[in-house]
């Protein structure tokens, strides 16, 4: 019964709240009970037109969910949290499924516009930009990799004059919301416990894991924690898991307090703008969409934004705060001239790879993950099912175009798959992907099927891009998707350290670790780049550029920086320059890109925002 409905869902292909609606009530029906005492569903609640709350959180995702724990914790600060979208699901619990939920209503849609230099044969030429749209945001559909970045990241957001964001600073907030669950990290002064995020391994282990661990130390590597206090090394990865489940921060924070009496959570909101008295300059409330009627509710104290790098920025754009030239395109009303949209970064990663083992049980495919006997294992909470995204190895490295950076940060990521792209029988992870079946059938189908099945993957990821996107409206409709501009490889040397991300890959390969496996790549080249030679540098540019993808670490659209800073939107207590009771705290205000996966930063950022808000209404309490 399960299988129809999410199958129903995919032939659908409709976004509408409707169908959303529709999902969560067999979710309702049919997702297992909890393990956990402090999980369940989250009441809906629709306010009253002018409803007056204390706070109006936008976006119920990755950030959202936090604050909303956090600022209801003070028992007289009545909180609303507006969420465009509904509730997890079964599917979406499963963590090797994550490649899937992209596919559903779970997610907004966004795509890029296209670009030159890659996503060049992907459907349409664009690349696909999965973002959540349900109660824990991005958290639900991401790869769950729990993994925090170097310690100068955020020394760098300090140096440039963001006060109280060092990391000897931030850290305390990493540490508050973790509880980690891997024995050997209990005790580390890096790790927290009991907060309310679980951190902990996949219960599977692939047996690549052990290739990949000896790979590493062959080549010099330490298998560390990435967390801890070397960044550099190659580990198995640390994943927002509990009990072999996905614990996004809707599970994680949300959950737990779904009963406070001074929360409440309105599902299916779609905002169309905040409102900004003209005259003040202060925001006062929220207009936003809910059953198909126009509603409006009021702050009293402050509205913050964590709607995310995209609709963070989107939404202020609507509500008259971004660039006067921009604005006046859209026919918007400008109340404050700020860069909202410019300083767009992303990590990209190279995908498409399979390398050949000589025995099947080695990998994991569609096949495997559909069989009786994972889903068996997996309601014990073990088996593959388990895997966060498919992802069983991190590594963390330097390339040639690192010389500018301290020694010990990375600007390279290598993330080994259990199985890859040319395992895709089903045709899911091309459809995330974007990768189109024509090309598929051009580069894997001269492997028989069982030959797909013993194949893996490991993707190199630039991880300190110097590319620098923007985003702008497409129009004044709220409805109508941005207009993304990443602007991969706009910078040459990201194309380059990429290239030579890809040759570190080829030297893990080529290890006696991974020789025991008869290991090697799939060499047929891809579409459009047949007139280089294989495994030539600029074969790999080429390729590069014709099937990179986002890992949908988008960041920066309303950056923080000091008073003085004119590329700036928010200070460092995150309150947008020049308006009144508006803050934002997500992805958006990071003023440059960490070398990490961004779920654990953005938890940080809104651990960090709900005390700079107790602090801020300790200091001047309302009145």
């Amino acid at each position: 019964m399960r299988w129809v409905f999410v199958i129903t869902l995919i032939l659908c292909g409709s976004y509408a709240s409707e169908v959303s609606q529709i999902f969560d009530f067999w979710t309702n029906l049919f997702r297992p009970l909890p393990r956990n005492p402090k999980e369940g569903f989250v009441p809906d609640y629709t306010p009253k037109y002018l409803e007056q709350f204390d706070f109006i959180i936008i976006g119920a995702g990755s950030a959202g969910c936090v604050l909303a724990n956090r600022l209801t914790e003070e028992h007289d600060w009545k909180v609303l949290l507006l969420e465009a979208g509904g509730n997890e699901n079964f599917f979406s619990d499963v963590p090797i499924f994550a490649p899937f939920l992209s596919l559903t209503p779970l997610n907004w849609g966004y795509n890029s516009e296209p670009e030159q230099k890659a996503c060049r044969d992907l459907r349409g030429n664009v690349c696909f930009m999965p973002r959540g749209k349900v109660l824990g945001g991005s958290s639900v559909l991401n790869f769950l990799i729990y993994q925090r970045g170097h310690p100068e990241d955020y020394n760098d957001w300090a140096r440039m004059g963001n006060e109280g964001w060092s990391y000897s600073e931030i850290l305390p907030y990493f540490k508050k919301s973790e509880n980690i669950q891997i024995n050997e990290l209990k005790n580390s002064s890096y790790h927290g416990r009991g907060g309310y995020l679980d951190i902990d391994y996949a219960s599977y282990s692939s047996p690549l894991q052990t290739a990949f661990k000896d790979a590493g130390e062959e080549l010099g590597f330490e298998w560390n924690d990435p967390n801890g206090e070397n960044v550099i090394g190659f580990s198995k990865p640390q994943a927002t898991i509990r009990k072999g489940r996905r614990c996004s921060t809707s599970k994680a924070f949300l959950e737990p307090v779904r009963f406070r009496r001074n929360l409440k959570v309105s599902k299916y909101s779609t905002v169309l703008k905040i409102l900004i008295d003209p005259y003040t300059k202060k925001a006062y409330g929220v207009d936003f969409f809910k059953g198909n009627k126009r509603r409006r509710v009021i702050a009293r104290r402050e509205v913050i934004l964590s709607a995310g790098t995209i609709g963070s920025a989107q939404i202020l754009m609507l509500s008259g705060v971004g660039p006067t030239d921009h604005l006046s395109e859209m026919g918007i009303k400008t109340l404050a001239d700020l860069p909202v949209g410019y300083n767009l970064q992303d990590h990209v990663t190279f995908s498409g790879n399979a390398f050949i083992v000589n025995d099947s049980k080695l990998c994991v495919n569609d096949l495997t993950a559909a069989s009786p006997l994972a889903a068996a294992a997996y309601l014990a909470g073990r088996g593959p099912l388990t895997i966060p995204g498919g992802a069983t190895g991190l590594a963390f490295a330097r390339t040639s175009y690192a010389a500018d950076l301290s020694e010990g940060r990375p600007d390279m990521e290598l993330v080994m798959g259990a199985g890859s792209l040319a395992g895709d029988l089903l045709g899911i992870l091309r459809s995330l992907l974007g990768v189109t079946d024509k090309w598929y059938w051009k580069v894997y189908g001269s492997l028989p099927p069982e030959v797909r099945q013993r194949t893996f993957s490991m993707n190199p990821v630039l991880i300190r891009p110097r590319s620098v996107g923007r985003l702008m409206l497409r129009s004044a409709n709220y409805s109508d998707h941005p207009r993304i501009h990443p602007n991969y490889f706009h910078h040459p040397d990201d194309l380059r350290a990429l290239r030579e991300g890809l040759r570190l890959v080829e030297k893990v390969i080529s290890t006696k670790a991974f020789q025991r496996f008869a290991t090697r790549i799939h060499n047929v080249p891809f579409p459009g780049c047949e007139h280089y030679k294989f495994d030539s540098d600029d074969y790999w540019e080429c390729a590069i550029m014709q099937t990179s993808i986002t890992l949908d670490h988008q960041v920066g659209t309303c950056k923080m920086g000091p008073a003085g800073d004119r590329t700036a939107v928010v200070s460092p207590r995150l309150l947008v320059h020049g308006v009144q009771g508006l803050r934002i705290a997500d992805a958006s205000i990071i003023p440059r890109i960490p070398a990490s996966h961004t779920l654990a930063p953005v938890v940080m950022i809104a651990e960090k925002a709900a005390d700079l808000i107790k602090e801020d209404w300790a200091r001047y309490p309302f009145s």
